[in-house]
């Protein structure tokens, strides 16, 4: 539980693991993706990487300016169309874990 008047933003590690055949075209999206993100005003930080050893698995690593941010980035069409729509069905996992700075 946040404590008051603490750091209100939220930091996520998303990962992704990509069906097989499906790769590159997971890729493309991410990287569609990423600018639009990183233009949103509540987003102060937006990493994704791809694993060395299993390239079928990227990890995402956010930082919203607060809980109202992260609301927000999940209403944007961008996010709407190439993460649920485009991205979403190439998985066959996808984890999202929340964290509070501290």
């Amino acid at each position: 539980m946040p404590i008051p008047g603490a750091d209100p933003r939220l930091a996520f590690t998303v990962s992704w693991e990509v069906r097989d055949g499906q790769v590159s075209a997971a890729a493309e999206i991410i990287a569609r993706f990423v600018p639009e993100a990183r233009s949103e005003p509540g987003l102060d930080l937006l990493m994704v990487n791809q694993c060395s050893s299993n390239p079928g698995q990227f990890l995402f690593y956010e930082v919203f300016k607060d809980a109202a941010a992260f609301e927000a980035h999940q209403q944007t069409p961008h996010f709407k169309t190439m993460i649920l729509q485009q991205a979403v069905p190439l998985l066959t996992r996808r984890e999202r874990v929340q964290y509070i700075p501290l």
